[in-house]
């Protein structure tokens, strides 16, 4: 099963890669309330990718950070990033890779420049530093309207379920 669509690139008349919300609900095993992403677009196997999260103020984290203030926890920014990554991961290595884990092993360098709220969408963009085996490590930026939000460097595991 091909998990995602190409489209002509604007810029440079390459492919891009894009991945809807059916093909990430294949490639990924996380389901309603821990899937954090909507949609992965330009993605280039084993160089880099970017996921989109519309935020609204249905999110049920929204509920108790904080009721008066929502602001989306920045742990949860960076599981957005992870989960970018492991489209990432998936796009490179092919379909048969869909659905196994990709488990997180360190966190580096993690900043958080502004508050993220209903309304914003957030760009998770991810570039595969290296990897080495089953582990892989990545660069991770968060921007909303082009301003950088949030910042990590990401290592994660990938393994059979």
């Amino acid at each position: 099963m091909d998990v995602s669509t190409e489209q002509p690139a604007p810029d440079h008349g390459a492919t891009r890669r894009v991945v809807d919300l059916q093909q990430i609900l294949h490639a990924l095993p996380h389901r309603y309330p821990f899937l954090m992403i909507d949609r992965v677009s330009d993605v280039e196997p084993g160089v880099s990718a970017i996921g989109l999260k519309n935020v609204t103020i249905n999110e049920n984290f929204f509920q108790g950070h904080f009721p008066s203030n929502p602001v989306m926890p920045g742990v949860l920014l960076i599981e957005s990033m992870a989960q970018t990554a492991a489209v990432l991961v998936v796009e490179t290595l092919g379909p048969e890779s869909a659905g196994k884990l990709v488990y997180l092993m360190s966190v580096e360098g993690a900043k958080f420049r502004r508050p993220v709220g209903p309304g914003d969408q957030v760009r998770f963009h991810v570039s595969k530093e290296r990897n080495r085996g089953n582990v892989w490590k990545f660069d991770c930026i968060a921007r909303v309207d082009g301003a950088v939000v949030a910042e990590a460097v990401l290592t994660a595991m990938i393994r059979d379920k």
